[in-house]
């Protein structure tokens, strides 16, 4: 027996349907394209707010600066020249000179510090 079907065979649905479930369908892939390939740019308080990884808080005094710059620079200069003697060779050169460094700005830093002392009235 022969049956007849016909070529190529209907769909279920109406044309109507298929129209606006292919059109709900491509608006989807639009948004989600747009989503990951055109990012909205970011609002300008969230970017201020990220845009420092660290930060000074802006009302410390210059001294108190100068006076932890002091501090970080002796640290520095102690780990460095412990570290220089477990070291040898031209690599111990290298950490002695990276200790000296520290010594010379620490006391650039002091320097700064006594003038701003100097400075301060009475």
């Amino acid at each position: 027996m022969f049956k007849v079907t016909p070529n190529p065979p209907g769909n279920p649905g109406s044309d109507s349907d298929k129209s606006s479930k292919s059109k709900k369908l491509d608006e989807a892939a639009e948004r989600v394209l747009d989503y990951y390939l055109n990012p909205k740019p970011a609002e300008t308080s969230n970017k201020s707010q990220t845009a420092h990884l660290f930060m000074v808080a802006p009302d410390i005094d210059t001294e108190t600066l100068l006076a932890n710059a002091s501090e970080d620079l002796l640290s520095i200069s102690a780990i460095a020249a412990d570290l220089a003697d477990d070291v040898d060779g031209s690599r111990r050169s290298v950490i002695l000179a990276i200790s000296r460094m520290a010594d010379g700005v620490h006391l650039l830093v002091e320097r700064a510090m006594d003038r701003l002392e100097a400075q301060a009235p009475a």
